[in-house]
């Protein structure tokens, strides 16, 4: 092997040297360090260590490596952009920033009747819904879910139950309401409506997708009308169907 001993490098004609050829290969050993007072441009860096400015884990005072686009090989994700908030749950997103993948359908809650409960004839009842199951954001009490702060977006809604005892040609409805009034709009069935034929107990049950903002509330209304029944009240649930009602946030819409 032999040896070049020398200073400096310069082109004998025009402004560039030229070491090897393609697919030659330089070696720089353990302990060497390389000073860079200009500029280095890399078609391709394929190993070895980046300086911390260039998303790497070398020294913070060392920027010779433009690293802007041709790198291949892994990168620690901890040194990405700093690696504030980087770990295997994370990814950076498109503005620098780092986000956990994926994503949960929260807020979401679900409740249902404590017990059964009285709906009187010919006027609009809210349900009372005394047991919850769940409640990610405690946003839900006292029979309503309240969106919470930062909690604004498409919501998807299931609701049900069972009327017991209705009688011939009698009709209920049952459906949800926004703000203290019937929700309109939004997608699939915000309100059920049957009529009975003969009497029965009737079962019943609808989802439906909704936009709402912050503060937004919805509740659980049942109609029911017995027209061949004296106009008395009837029983919302029983021991084996209790009326319920759940929800959650929607995510990518």
């Amino acid at each position: 092997m032999s040896e070049i001993l020398a200073n400096k490098l310069s082109p004998s004609t025009g402004t560039t040297v030229t070491l090897g050829d393609s697919g030659d290969t330089f070696n720089i050993p353990s302990g060497v360090t390389l000073t860079n007072n200009g500029t280095m441009n890399a078609s391709a860096i394929t190993a070895g260590t980046l300086p911390i400015a260039r998303g790497g884990t070398g020294s913070t005072s060392t920027t010779f490596v433009n690293a802007a686009t041709n790198i291949t090989g892994s990168l620690p994700v901890a040194n990405l952009n700093g690696g504030t908030s980087a770990s295997s749950s994370t990814f950076w997103r498109g503005d620098g920033a780092w986000a956990a993948a994926g994503g949960d359908n929260t807020p979401s809650f679900f409740a249902n009747q404590a017990s059964t409960q009285s709906i009187s004839n010919g006027s609009q009842t809210k349900v009372t819904l005394g047991t919850e199951i769940w409640d990610t954001d405690s946003a839900f009490a006292s029979d309503k879910f309240t969106v919470p702060a930062g909690g604004a977006g498409k919501y998807a809604f299931q609701f049900g139950g069972l009327l017991v005892n209705m009688t011939t040609n009698g009709y209920f409805q049952i459906g949800l309401y926004k703000n203290g009034a019937r929700l309109t709009g939004g997608a699939g069935a915000s309100r059920v409506f049957m009529s009975t034929a003969i009497a029965q107990d009737v079962p019943f049950a609808s989802s439906t997708v909704t936009t709402l903002a912050d503060s937004d509330y919805i509740e659980l209304y049942v109609y029911q009308n017995n027209q061949d029944g004296g106009g008395g009240s009837r029983t919302l649930g029983d021991a084996n169907y209790l009326a319920y009602l759940g929800g959650w946030r929607l995510i990518g819409v």
